[in-house]
């Protein structure tokens, strides 16, 4: 300490609490002299007191010297202060003038900031307001879109008036209204039931619209109605004017239906006498176009050929008695001639032509098919019936026509002894039923029923009598017997006709069957009766028409396998004459017997598949059958005869046979 100065010691009492000491705590067991090592070696590196040191400087002098020029700083800075204090004083106003503009900018931000949070507020709200009215507008919408509809169906314009009113019925702008008219009464009546009360507003109104047009439309229908009574009307005409307005009949069905009753019973009734009038006289005419020679009670199998030519009989002898028992032509009935223009009396009468019964029974039952299917087609369209009373409705326009037909032909029946003509009758009968389900009108299926009922009992009768009056014939009256063909027998075969009917029941099943499985399902009852039928008789027609052609050889292979299963070989052995004249004949005429019998058979059916099919099945018979021959000749007594080398192979019969066999 030789180096401080001896005022440094003055008698000035130093108060402890200027003692900057720090945070030295004497009495601290914390203390460390460490620390004070520390500070101190920390002291010792400051750059000036290391250079005051190593120069020697005596560090009381240069400490004075020190607070001299922090002293002479201090008072320069003073005096920097006393020059800069009017910048200061500026500079302090100026900065509470910037504070205060601060505060109000605080407090306008303030103000902001709470006028955000009011904002905001105000935006939720309007947009729940916004999401309200839009709901409101929607609702609003809707309403004015039922209303608006509402309003239209129920407010009815003056064009409607006017048109209802004042247009003829026949006018578009009259059809178009009265839909609108039926649809706004529709609507009205149903308003009714919930109780609107706008529907007092157009209710009167739109009675007396309803009522005008009933009116009208009433009046439009039964002037359509009369036209039928006019003479030579073409029926077609006012029924397809009829047809045009139906929706007439519906309005007034909808409307007015007492209207409607008296609108379709004028029709029914009107309808039910001209066509009583028209079949009635058409038939009464029809009727005496037919031969005046008919066959009667004495025109039998059995009866003699000369009980008419006596010189004292009343009635002449037939000039084309053969047709009783053949059909010949008269086939045509069912095929050419089925679906020919009806007979015209007036013009047959002119050029003196008859005709057969069932020629005329064909022309009017087909006027009647036809005028049947345009009526009850037209009264299931106008009327809009169906079903069963649409049956009821036809029934009440032709029942009257039809009764007097079965009643004629209850009478022809009872008096006629022409079997083939029932016979026709009957098939034309059967087609004129799938014609008209073809058409798709039942509405005549009773009625064919009942002719059957009445057609059948008496054809099944006349066929009694033939085979009675065979048996009661007595052969000393029939003239003498020789070696000639005697008539008898001829009317025989001519009647019986085993072939032809055979081509006759196929031909027809076949049709029946196709007709049926179209309308029905392939497995049903009726189908299987029908396939069962017409294989059967397929079956028969193979053997007919092999016959003319390999008969010898077909009862022959039949003959000799019932022997040989018996073992009777012995009598087997005198056939040999009989087995040359079989294969020789066979080997000669055997092709062209194929080629004779696939003419046959092609020309024999209407439907070319069915023909087809029985032809193939033809010539697989004959294969058999030949097959069968090769093998009896091939067993005891026949393997040993020399005619066996002029067999024929059969692979060379099935060769020829393929090329007449169809393929599809």
């Amino acid at each position: 300490m030789a180096g401080l100065a001896a005022e440094d010691f003055s008698d000035e009492i130093i108060d402890p609490n200027q003692l900057h000491m720090g945070e030295l705590d004497l009495t601290s067991e914390d203390f460390l002299l460490d620390e004070v090592d520390f500070h101190i070696q920390q002291n010792l590196e400051d750059d000036i007191v290391r250079e005051a040191l190593k120069t020697g400087v005596d560090l009381r002098q240069y400490s004075k010297q020190v607070e001299q020029e922090l002293l002479e700083v201090e008072n320069a800075s003073i005096q920097d202060y006393i020059k800069e204090s009017q910048n200061i004083a500026s500079l302090h106003t100026q900065i509470t003038a910037c504070d205060s503009i601060l505060e109000t900018m605080e407090q306008m931000l303030q103000s902001f900031q709470t006028d955000l949070s009011s904002i905001s507020s105000e935006i939720q709200t309007l947009q729940e307001q916004s999401i309200a009215m839009n709901i409101k507008l929607k609702n609003r919408q809707a309403v004015r879109g039922e209303l608006s509809q509402f309003v239209d169906e129920m407010v009815v314009p003056e064009s409607m008036i006017n048109h209802i009113l004042d247009s003829p019925v026949t006018e578009r702008e009259f059809l178009e209204q009265l839909h609108e008219l039926n649809h706004k009464i529709n609507f009205v009546k149903e308003q009714s039931f919930k109780e609107s009360r706008s529907c007092m507003d157009v209710k009167d109104i739109l009675e007396k619209l309803k009522i005008k047009a009933i009116a009208k439309i009433r009046e439009f229908l039964l002037q359509k109605i009369y036209q039928f009574k006019k003479p030579m009307t073409n029926y077609q005409v006012p029924q397809n004017a009829m047809l045009k307005f139906r929706f007439f009949y519906e309005f007034l069905l909808a409307n007015e239906r007492h209207v409607a009753k008296e609108v379709r019973d004028e029709y029914l009734d009107i309808m039910s006498k001209i066509y009583y009038s028209y079949f009635k006289g058409y038939s009464s005419r029809l009727m005496k176009l037919q031969f005046e020679e008919v066959a009667d009670k004495d025109d039998l199998m059995g009866a003699e050929d000369t009980a008419k030519k006596g010189f004292f009989s009343s009635k002449p002898a037939l000039k084309n008695r053969s047709t009783i028992f053949t059909v010949g032509n008269r086939g045509a009935v069912l095929t050419s001639e089925l679906e020919a223009p009806i007979i015209v009396p007036h013009a047959a009468q002119k050029s003196d032509k008859k005709y057969t019964f069932e020629s005329l029974f064909r022309s009017q039952h087909y006027a009647l098919l036809d005028n049947c299917c345009r009526e009850y087609l037209f009264i299931v369209d106008f009327f809009m019936v169906s079903g069963s009373a649409a049956q009821d409705l036809f029934n009440a326009v032709m029942g009257k026509t039809m009764s007097s037909f079965l009643k004629q032909m209850d009478l022809f029946t009872n008096e006629c002894f022409d079997s083939i003509a029932i016979f026709l009758c009957i098939h034309i009968i059967y087609r004129f039923q799938v014609a008209m389900h073809k058409r798709s009108v039942p509405a005549l299926d009773k009625y064919w029923e009942t002719l059957l009922e009445i057609l059948w009992p008496r054809f099944e009768q006349i066929l009694h009598m033939n085979i009675q009056s065979v048996k009661d014939c007595d052969p000393s009256r029939l003239g003498p017997i020789d070696t000639r063909p005697h008539y008898i027998v001829r009317r025989y075969a001519e009647f019986s006709a085993r072939k032809e009917q055979l081509i006759f029941l196929i031909n027809n099943y076949d049709m029946m069957l196709s007709v049926i499985m179209e309308r029905t399902h392939e497995d049903s009852k009726e189908s299987e009766s029908f396939k069962e039928l017409l294989a059967a008789r397929t079956q028969e027609f193979v053997e007919e028409i092999l016959a003319p052609h390999f008969g010898g050889l077909m009862s022959f292979v039949k003959e000799c396998e019932v022997q040989l299963e018996k073992g009777n070989t012995e009598q087997l052995k005198h056939q040999e004459r009989r087995v040359q004249q079989i294969v020789r004949g066979f080997n000669s005429e055997w092709k062209k017997a194929i080629e004779l019998t696939n003419q046959d058979a092609m020309r024999s059916f209407t439907n070319f598949k069915n023909g087809t099919q029985i032809l193939q099945g033809a010539l697989t018979q004959l294969i058999q059958y030949y097959h069968r021959f090769t093998k009896i000749m091939s067993q005891a007594p026949f393997k040993s005869m020399a005619i066996r080398s002029e067999l024929i192979n059969i692979h060379h019969v099935m060769v020829e046979v393929k090329k007449h066999k169809p393929t599809f």
